[in-house]
């Protein structure tokens, strides 16, 4: 195992901030995991544990074909924001920003690298292809900010990468993915391992986040040079490892055990590993996703449970002013899986507090929640 540590730019005087990675195994292939992007979502955290423990076991057995890259803490500016005694861990407290939106995007800074240089051979369009994203990275203007410093280093480090796994959470949710749809059957096995209940699929949800980054970069390049054979290269996707609370050690040792079988799948572990289910979750459009808001201030109690089947019309949750006594009861507008709740039983102005997975679109523009 190596162990890396890169400080982060920009920390106050006399302070500074550290991100560290583990690196394991060698190979031509690679793949790359962060956990805690958003600081407070945990459970990713406590599956990194596992996955280091069980990474220096098989490294230790010569069991590992190529390039395992961990970080268990993606976000050390996040870890260290605490409120009152509550963790504030999405939004960077000095500039307000979401950790997980506003990655670089590669493609207009690595098309002019690559202008003439790409042909019919596949594997040699993937080897200048990631070696122009190294470059173009390491080409920048230094970073203005700690958050800009941590945004590109993983970047640097996932954007070679032939699988990128980024390890999330809601608030109270059911296992979920989140990837493009041309990702999907490369991704059926690990949804089969994890349990997935859903899957969400977009081409490009808005905002930037940081799986999009990585992954979307190869389909615009292949639209920009249609000449060229230009394999999606980098298939992405965040894992939602249920919700904020689930930092149980046994759901985490499932949640790792599955993500280690799907790394042998992908051939980067050897050996005998069983086999992932035969069945697997429904891929649906992002874009059929509702976001149910209330319709007025109120104490929120929810009406079915997190994984429920529900119909239009359903009923989600139900509001009620203590002070005015006005009441209503907010209900699902599409046919879908209730997979995510708010953790807050207080119904705040804008903010959602149940999502439904859908299979018919019913959102445009950016999908992405702030």
């Amino acid at each position: 195992m190596e162990h890396i540590q890169y400080r982060l730019p920009w920390s106050a005087s006399g302070t500074e901030r550290t991100l560290t990675l583990f690196r394991f195994g060698s190979g031509a292939r690679k793949a790359y995991i962060q956990a805690s992007l958003h600081a407070d979502e945990l459970p990713g955290m406590r599956v990194a544990v596992e996955l280091k423990r069980r990474l220096l076991e098989l490294e230790a057995q010569g069991r590992l074909s190529g390039v395992i890259e961990l970080v268990p803490v993606a976000n050390p500016i996040g870890i260290a924001q605490m409120f009152q005694a509550t963790h504030q861990g999405r939004f960077e407290f000095s500039s307000g920003k979401n950790f997980n939106r506003d990655f670089p995007e590669l493609v207009d800074v690595v098309a002019p690298l690559l202008e003439g240089r790409l042909g019919g051979d596949a594997a040699v369009n993937i080897a200048l292809i990631r070696g122009a994203m190294v470059d173009a990275l390491a080409a920048m203007p230094a970073a203005n900010s700690e958050l800009d410093g941590l945004r590109r280093l993983l970047l640097q480090h996932a954007c070679d990468a032939d699988v990128v796994l980024d390890l999330h959470c809601d608030f109270e949710s059911i296992m979920l993915m989140y990837a493009m749809p041309q990702h999907w059957p490369r991704l059926q096995s690990l949804a089969a391992r994890l349990g997935a209940g859903v899957t969400l699929l977009a081409e490009g949800a808005g905002g930037s986040a940081f799986d999009e980054a990585c992954a979307i970069a190869w389909l615009r390049l292949a639209e920009r040079f249609p000449e060229a054979n230009i394999p999606l290269a980098c298939a992405a996707t965040t894992i939602e490892l249920r919700g904020m609370a689930d930092t149980e050690r046994e759901q985490c040792v499932d949640s790792a055990h599955a993500i280690l079988g799907y790394l042998a799948d992908q051939g980067l572990i050897s050996g005998d590993w069983p086999a992932a289910p035969a069945s697997h979750c429904q891929a649906v459009p992002f874009a059929g996703a509702q976001y149910a808001c209330a319709p007025h201030p109120g104490v929120v109690s929810f009406l079915q449970p997190l994984g429920a089947h529900v119909k239009v019309g359903d009923p989600l949750f139900e509001v009620i002013d203590p002070l005015t006594d006005r009441q209503s009861v907010v209900c699902a507008s599409t046919d879908g899986i209730l997979y995510a709740r708010e953790r807050l039983r207080f119904a705040q102005p804008g903010l959602w507090l149940a999502k439904v997975a859908g299979s018919t679109p019913i959102r445009q523009g950016r999908l992405l929640s702030d």
